[in-house]
């Protein structure tokens, strides 16, 4: 079950993960996730919220590969920053609920 948490910055969030484990930048490798999604679970998601600008807003996700790789991927809110690995994650974290 995914777990979802509220920090106030995205340092904190990747501070968390990294405590937990979750050292790989799914970011850098993100096609990954988008050739193989059934290959990843979202096991954390943590939310970040800007004071004064919905385009501040961002999304860290701590996620597992099935061979055990456990690694982080941030995505912003604004429109111009959901692309197609961004997309896959959402689809991840909805069917993960």
């Amino acid at each position: 079950m995914t777990k979802m948490y509220h920090y106030a910055t995205v340092s904190e969030a990747l501070d968390d993960l990294n405590e937990k484990g979750f050292t790989y930048d799914f970011n850098i490798h993100e096609a990954d996730i988008v050739k193989n999604p059934d290959k990843y679970e979202i096991v954390h998601i943590y939310r970040y919220e800007g004071d004064s600008s919905p385009d501040d807003e961002a999304v860290v996700y701590g996620i597992k590969s099935s061979s055990g790789k456990k690694g982080v991927y941030v995505a912003g809110f604004a429109a111009n920053s959901v692309n197609e690995a961004t997309q896959v994650l959402i689809q991840l974290s909805i069917k993960g609920r």
